[in-house]
């Protein structure tokens, strides 16, 4: 392992990647990135098997995905496949798996297996619904945990019906909850010894990102609606017209509402009971929203967002993703994170969304190719290259 490698924070953890799509390779992503040794394990290539789930190897997503990720292609479903994975079992520290529940079962990869070779390992699941329940069985899609979920219904305009969001969100938040399950899993470890079975799913992950719109209910029996762009308790909060385009406000607490106030010019809705107290704004909101937004008519999104900033009003542009990665702050953040990929030469993806002061994240390595590590990573294991050509002659990797 290479010495930019060596100084990451999660270099010492040995990481086995049984995960496809998008839930499990988000989560296994985060700890690539912080420079754990992931090693993605995939089934050897069939003839006419065509393009596997998650999308052409070379495209964008799958790149995304994967990088910081060694490849080795390895069939479970054989025995010398399993006993082959076992082994390595031995020496890992983490194993992650998006499989239906009962999948790893029938292969003889689950948990309670695992544990009984390897008592210190952290064994990451998600699945769709749970690992056990009504529901387990199901087949779980982003789609369908952002609909039993919630969130459709109170994603779009009112009386539109249900909208899904622009993003697989059940799919990434359940990857960062796993993620994040596994790291307390793995400091837990350093006081008792053993791992421990970390399990979410898509749609614990969905219900928990509904956050206060789940908590109105829970608390106060408030069954939320759409409120399309405006903030369904934040009054005036949303988007609003200019004269060439539209942008965001976010005019919360009384400090800023007054200071909004004056600057639109109308200090009148400071004393008016029907905009003077945040409750009345929510009560008359519809009527609010339709005066400012004949105000902010009057000018350019450019014109509004100068006035806004220098009045210290949170406001914004409403930006198509090129014009997002045009934007000098997102730049100067490095969200478009440049890699080199052998065969697509320079291309750019995403970078982190945090940052560590002494362990810059970094891509190390491009997204690999299918058993592209397959003889390095068996060696080191401890599988000698005898072994490895007698394998691979017969299909096993």
């Amino acid at each position: 392992m290479s010495e930019a490698e060596a100084s990451k924070p999660l270099s010492r953890f040995v990481v086995f990647d049984l995960t496809r799509v998008r839930s499990g390779p988000t989560a296994v992503r985060q700890l690539a990135d912080w420079g754990a040794n992931v090693i993605k394990i995939e089934r050897p290539a069939l003839p006419g098997q065509g393009e596997g789930l998650g999308g052409a190897r070379h495209g964008p997503d799958f790149q995304n995905l994967h990088r910081n990720k060694r490849s080795i292609t390895l069939d479970l479903k054989v025995p010398e496949g399993l006993a082959i994975f076992l082994r390595l079992v031995k020496q890992a520290d983490v194993v992650v798996e998006n499989f239906r529940p009962d999948v790893k079962h029938r292969l003889g990869i689950d948990y309670g297996t695992l544990k009984e070779i390897n008592p210190r390992l952290v064994y990451g699941s998600i699945s769709g619904f749970g690992q056990d329940g009504p529901y387990r069985d199901l087949p779980g899609y982003d789609q369908v945990a952002q609909g039993l979920g919630g969130i459709m219904s109170v994603t779009g305009l009112p009386g539109q019906g249900p909208v899904r969001t622009g993003i697989p969100v059940a799919d990434l938040t359940a990857g960062l909850f796993c993620a994040i399950g596994i790291l307390v899993a793995l400091l837990g470890r350093e006081v008792s010894g053993e791992g421990q079975w970390v399990q979410t799913s898509l749609l614990q992950a969905q219900i928990g990102m509904l956050d206060f719109q789940a908590v109105r209910w829970l608390m106060n029996q408030e069954v939320p609606q759409q409120a399309g762009n405006y903030h369904p308790t934040s009054v005036p909060t949303g988007v609003y017209p200019t004269s060439d385009g539209f942008i965001n406000l976010a005019v919360t607490g009384a400090a800023i509402y007054e200071r909004f106030c004056k600057l639109m010019g109308r200090e009148d809705w400071l004393t008016d009971p029907k905009y003077a107290t945040s409750e009345a704004r929510y009560e008359n909101r519809a009527e609010l929203n339709a005066q400012i937004d004949e105000i902010t008519a009057t000018c350019s999104s450019q014109e509004w967002i100068t006035l806004l900033n220098e009045a210290s009003v949170p406001c914004g542009p409403i930006n198509r993703i090129d014009q997002t990665f045009d934007d000098p702050q997102v730049k100067h953040l490095g969200m478009a994170h440049p890699v080199e990929h052998p065969t697509l030469g320079p291309i750019s993806i995403l970078g982190q969304a945090v940052k560590l002061s002494a362990t810059p994240f970094e891509v190390h390595r491009a997204a690999p190719e299918a058993g592209e590590h397959t003889a390095e990573v068996l060696q080191e294991f401890g599988i000698s290259a005898e072994e490895i050509v007698s394998l691979k002659k017969r299909g096993v990797i």
